[in-house]
């Protein structure tokens, strides 16, 4: 599914997923023993990886531990956002 998602709708679900990922974050933070909870969460991670890892590999990663850099710092080879790589 994310790998036929254009830059735009990949942003978006990224944001989507991550809004869960840190609200649920809250919530567990006052109910750390709510076991469904827990399961939302850890789904709701699990899919903010793999949306990282295919926008990382499609487009250059957004955060530091969904790049593969190797021994390349890719952060510099990436045009940034002020330099009309907002598509």
């Amino acid at each position: 599914m994310m790998n036929q998602m254009n830059r735009a709708e990949l942003l978006h679900w990224i944001d989507v997923v991550s809004f869960v990922v840190t609200d649920m974050t809250l919530y567990l933070d006052s109910h750390p023993q709510d076991a469904k909870a827990q399961e939302v969460f850890q789904k709701y991670l699990g899919m903010r990886k793999g949306a990282l890892k295919t926008f990382a590999q499609k487009y250059g990663p957004l955060v530091v531990d969904s790049a593969d850099m190797g021994n390349n710092w890719v952060w510099c080879d990436m045009p940034l956002p002020w330099e009309g790589d907002c598509r």
